[in-house]
């Protein structure tokens, strides 16, 4: 064999080690910023979620939830069996679709999948839209039996008044907005992957945390129309009451909203979303038939969140994480055993793009997607539950009226047939507000604290 021909073969060779090489000083920078941006998440948690909303000594001692204290057997065994029902489909969701994703995403099968669907478009851009809508659609589809096992459930137990095809526009509804989410920020992610390879962490650290900070902002006049449709809360008096409470409370709100929610669910509920000029405090028009002082006590509640900008603030946070996690995916996707294994190795001719870069690897994207979200939403559903107990003792300052607010969880605990008792993976996996039990304890020990009558047993 000629020199001529040893030369040839050992250049893929080389120029592999030159990649490698070459790949190192941006591996190692991302490594670092990632490792900050976590540890700074980590820090602003630590130092600013509210872990003990209650502070202070109490006389007599904090309560303990006790659900036997405030709901009947029958309410308890309701709430018992409606768990019962609802988690065989709820956790056999989770495990199907986290299954189907990881398996297109860490082998080869989403990138001949993708390759097979996106076969005719030609244009770069095309490819990763079809790609998008390709992956997110067959997911969707393979919830769908368990989301109308879910359905059927909620139906069986009074809490859904959908129609089936009503139900089903819903669906509709929430995968077209999937749609133009992911494709804005993966058109957005590529674009910058392909213009900057070897540092494309940094611009997609920045436009992530830009990206979620945007989207909070707009989601409730872009995004939340598309599913109800809201109304001023008419004038009288409960009106007149709750932007005086507001008032009261030093908080600037402009309005109350209602949400036609009653065309879809029994269920009560408000909240507050956005922040700056597009912040609201909506109320379910379902909750409008509670009587006036319990109205107060939920809106009390959600004004506490405004007071305390808990929107912009988990936003901040949320975007922080983002950014930390742009560095984390940079580090995964230059890796060469991962592409290997998801099937798009930077391998193949010199121009083919390959790699990050390749939009058969949207399935490997979607897959780290899929992981990081499972493992932060433990870490997620803790901080929740602080802030929300939180806002519980903003109510309670500001109503100073603890029996009100002791009924208004009982209303709230028996109207959505919420669990009284969850248990340990319910509270990683799925529980982003205290149980009914642990409010209406949280209300007793408030009362304790300032020496006005304990709310008496609601059995």
């Amino acid at each position: 064999m000629s020199a001529e021909a040893d030369e040839g073969r050992a250049e893929p060779a080389t120029a592999r080690i030159e990649e490698a090489g070459g790949m190192r000083t941006p591996r190692i920078a991302a490594a670092v910023a990632a490792a900050v941006l976590f540890a700074a998440v980590a820090v602003v948690l630590a130092l600013t979620t509210p872990w003990n909303p209650l502070p202070g000594a109490v006389p007599g001692g904090r309560v303990e939830p006790d659900p036997a204290l405030d709901y009947s057997p029958s309410e308890i065994a309701r709430s018992k069996a409606f768990d019962s029902a609802l988690n065989p489909p709820a956790y056999a969701g989770l495990v199907v679709g986290l299954v189907l994703v990881f398996a297109l995403g860490f082998t080869p099968l989403g990138a001949r999948f993708i390759g097979w669907v996106t076969a005719r478009a030609r244009r770069r851009f095309l490819r990763i839209i079809v790609a998008i809508v390709a992956l997110t659609t067959l997911l969707r589809v393979a919830g769908l039996p368990f989301d109308i096992w879910s359905e059927s459930v909620l139906r069986r137990y009074g809490l859904s008044t959908q129609t089936w095809p009503a139900w089903l526009v819903d669906q509709l509804k929430s995968l077209a907005v999937t749609w133009v989410i992911y494709t804005i920020a993966l058109l957005l992610l590529y674009a910058v992957v392909r213009r900057f390879p070897r540092y494309w962490w940094t611009g997609a650290a920045a436009g992530g945390f830009l990206l979620v900070v945007l989207v909070s902002f707009i989601y409730p006049i872009a995004v939340e129309p598309v599913f109800n449709k809201f109304h001023s809360l008419q004038q009288g008096p409960l009106r007149t009451d709750l932007l005086a409470m507001a008032e009261r409370d030093g908080v600037p709100v402009e309005d109350v909203l209602v949400a036609d929610a009653s065309r879809r669910t029994t269920s009560l509920n408000a909240y507050v979303s956005g922040f700056g000029s597009t912040r609201r405090i909506v109320l379910y028009d379902t909750l409008l038939k509670s009587p006036p002082a319990r109205v107060k006590s939920i809106v009390a509640h959600e004004l506490g969140h405004a007071k305390r900008d808990d929107v912009l603030y988990g936003t901040l946070v949320g975007a922080l994480g983002i950014a930390g996690a742009m560095c984390l995916l940079y580090l995964l996707t230059t890796s060469p055993r991962l592409l290997r294994r998801a099937g798009v190795a930077s391998t193949g001719p010199p121009r083919r793009e390959t790699g990050a870069a390749d939009p058969r690897s949207v399935a490997l994207v979607l897959a780290l997607v899929a992981a990081g979200t499972q493992l932060g939403a433990p870490v997620q559903n803790l901080v929740s539950r602080r802030i929300e107990a939180r806002a519980d003792a903003h109510a309670l300052n500001l109503t100073r009226d603890p029996s009100t607010f002791v009924s208004m969880q009982h209303e709230l605990s028996v109207r959505n047939i919420s669990d009284l008792d969850p248990d340990g993976m319910e509270y990683l996996l799925w529980l982003t507000h205290p149980s009914g039990p642990d409010r209406i304890a949280m209300a007793r020990t408030w009362a304790r604290m300032h020496h006005v009558p304990e709310p008496p047993p609601l059995r």
